[in-house]
């Protein structure tokens, strides 16, 4: 019903963003931290997820998560998942009664795994656009990477729901966007990745973290930039893509 990609950024910044023709799919297969990410999916187990992210932080490795994992439920044959670990090092598993297109792949830097998918194409698509995009930022890396598998084929039942995770060395997300019953869903996050750029990023700044407890309490500089980032898109002749409205 779905497919990912998880994928740790040169900065250290690690994300998962997922799309099926499945309702909320970002809502149950990614789990990140700071330092780890699964994807559980398929007939998503939240406990291979929630699991295999605390052992991860403890320091296991995903092929001995996983391993247990999968020896431990009786599901197995139809789960999907796929994790990294603490060391950048990948583990991925597709039960053998998934529905056909199932599998994954992993590459150095990134895994990619999905079922009910067109086929293998989707995969291989999403993986080498991911690879070919190292110039973009991290989220819209991750997003073109995601529309390149659709374009394969992705879900072979069509499009719904689509998310995104980043976290950039906090236990709480950078950023968590989700598009959850939408006709175009990767489209969405694109369209709220873009509306970010406004203030969230800017806001984003200031906020507290396990390193600066306060955070910064002021707006000094955020306003500046939000400033500048509007002028600078009325400049260049983009309309704002938010569907914010303004009360008078």
């Amino acid at each position: 019903m779905t497919f990912s990609l998880i994928a740790k950024d040169s900065d250290g910044s690690i994300g998962v963003i997922v799309a099926s023709k499945f309702f909320a799919c970002g809502a149950v297969v990614p789990f990140v931290s700071n330092k780890v990410a699964v994807a559980s999916q398929a007939f998503c187990n939240p406990v291979w997820g929630t699991e295999g992210r605390m052992r991860m932080m403890a320091g296991e490795t995903a092929d001995a998560v996983l391993d247990d994992l999968v020896a431990r439920d009786e599901g197995r044959a139809i789960r999907q998942a796929h994790m990294m670990d603490i060391g950048g090092r990948f583990a991925a598993h597709t039960g053998a009664d998934c529905v056909d297109w199932a599998g994954h792949l992993i590459r150095d830097d990134h895994s990619v795994a999905g079922n009910m998918l067109a086929g293998a194409e989707v995969l291989e698509a999403t993986s080498q656009a991911y690879a070919e995009s190292a110039s973009l930022p991290f989220a819209s890396r991750l997003i073109t990477a995601m529309q390149a598998g659709e374009v394969a084929g992705g879900d072979k039942r069509g499009r719904q729901a689509a998310g995104l995770v980043i976290h950039r060395g906090q236990a709480h997300p950078w950023l968590d966007l989700r598009a959850d019953d939408h006709a175009d869903p990767l489209g969405e996050l694109a369209r709220l990745w873009d509306v970010a750029q406004e203030r969230y990023v800017h806001f984003a700044k200031g906020m507290p973290s396990a390193e600066r407890f306060s955070g910064f309490p002021t707006r000094d500089g955020i306003d500046a930039d939000i400033a500048r980032a509007e002028a600078e898109r009325k400049a260049a002749g983009r309309p704002s893509r938010s569907h914010a409205v303004e009360l008078e």
